[in-house]
């Protein structure tokens, strides 16, 4: 999915073009696909640009007109801290008569972090770490990010005193904007207690460090204040919008595969859960689904799944939806084919996209002398069984990220 398309494809709304039309201009790009988003966004005729921020991972090519900040993903770093104060600082700097464009894409959260008076960065960091560790879905992980953070939750939309237009591409199941990059320029509609529960349940909150649970204290006791909510008088000066998101994802898929003669079949329910767990599901699903399917087929569907890490390889969720299917789908019948794929390029810790798998590849791990895929899944070393077989899928970033696509072929 392109960004700078769908960057285009918004401002064709009336709406939107209106509003940004009409008065000054300040952009805050932050995300993964920041530098696209941005660049798209500046070479409309029309806007009159005051100032833009990009915040991002990289940028092959970025407009002088635009402000590059490279930051930090998966976890922030000090660069994470000083865009989040510099997004803050544009945010003030809008006069009332003009526009904050805020546009947002996933990897915000890490991108663009400034903890609360009374944490470190550090402190936040590993408050999150632990988080995914445990198998935190990313519903979970922002309400407590949100909570943390000093432009999360709808604290960067507070800190500017003109119009905040928010544009997204949703890497988020149900494309909720409070979620996405954990909604900077959104109510927030969960509180302190939801933080408190999702600590609770991921971890428990005695494992996080101490300073967090103080923090968590004063915002339960009411000492500390929560996130601007809906109906909050700022966001009468607020207007968001998702952009992009799975579905243009999937469409994209499903017309490759049309042009390509397979018939296409679409699994509209979003991916999610325990990857390892969720594979297995999944390919149940899929054989009812091509039963009576006309050969050949294509399977495509997309979401975001989980890891719940408890060794210490290399790989991702992507990567371990795969490697949970390599035995079934090499038993299969018929020729097979098929990947879980990360939309951004980069599935967890593994540098990679994603992996292959298909009906040779329990034949050609017995030829490698790999073990069983069991151990690999016991270690969450994904990668180190896929990359022997040359099944690893590499991408590179690609400047969008709308979740995880999973594209499986049947003759």
């Amino acid at each position: 999915m392109s960004a700078q398309r769908v960057v285009a494809r918004a401002y064709g709304d009336p709406e939107i073009r209106d509003l940004v039309n009409t008065r000054p201009v300040s952009v805050v790009a932050v995300g993964k696909a920041a530098a696209a988003m941005a660049m798209a966004f500046v070479k409309i005729e029309g806007p009159v640009l005051r100032q833009a921020v990009a915040i991002g991972t990289h940028a092959e090519a970025i407009g002088r007109s635009i402000e590059w900040i490279e930051s930090s993903h998966p976890f922030p770093d000090s660069r994470s801290e000083h865009a989040a104060l510099r997004a803050l600082a544009v945010a003030g700097s809008v006069r009332p008569e003009e526009v904050l464009l805020v546009l947002l894409s996933g990897g915000a959260s890490a991108l663009m972090s400034a903890p609360i008076d009374g944490l470190t960065l550090e402190e936040k960091v590993r408050t999150t770490r632990l988080m995914m560790e445990a198998g935190a879905d990313i519903h979970a992980l922002n309400t407590v990010r949100r909570h943390l953070s000093r432009v999360k939750g709808g604290r960067l939309a507070a800190a500017c005193p003109g119009l905040t237009v928010t544009l997204a591409i949703s890497d988020v199941i149900g494309d909720d904007l409070n979620a996405i990059g954990s909604g900077p320029s959104v109510p927030d509609a969960t509180t302190w207690v939801d933080a408190a529960d999702a600590l609770s349940r991921f971890a428990g909150v005695e494992a996080y460090p101490a300073s967090v649970r103080a923090v968590l204290r004063r915002g339960l006791s009411g000492e500390l204040p929560d996130t601007p909510k809906p109906g909050d008088a700022v966001f009468a000066r607020s207007v968001a919008r998702v952009i992009g998101s799975r579905i243009d994802a999937i469409a994209g898929a499903r017309a490759a595969a049309s042009e390509r003669g397979y018939y296409p079949i679409v699994i509209a329910d979003p991916v999610k859960g325990e990857a390892r767990q969720v594979a297995l599901d999944w390919w149940a699903r899929v054989q009812m689904l091509i039963a009576s399917a006309p050969r050949p087929v294509c399977v495509i569907s997309a979401g975001e799944t989980t890891v719940r890490v408890t060794g210490g390889g290399k790989g991702g969720r992507n990567l371990e939806f795969g490697l949970a299917l390599a035995q079934t789908v090499s038993a299969h019948p018929g020729l097979v084919a098929g990947a879980s794929v990360g939309t951004d390029g980069i599935d967890g810790s593994s540098g990679v996209a994603g992996a292959i798998v298909d009906s040779t590849t329990m034949g050609r791990v017995r030829q490698a002398g790999l073990d069983s895929p069991g151990r690999y899944l016991d270690a969450n070393d994904s990668s180190a069984f896929f990359a022997p077989l040359g099944d690893q899928i590499e991408l590179g970033r690609t400047d969008t990220n709308v979740g995880d696509l999973q594209v499986f072929l049947f003759q």
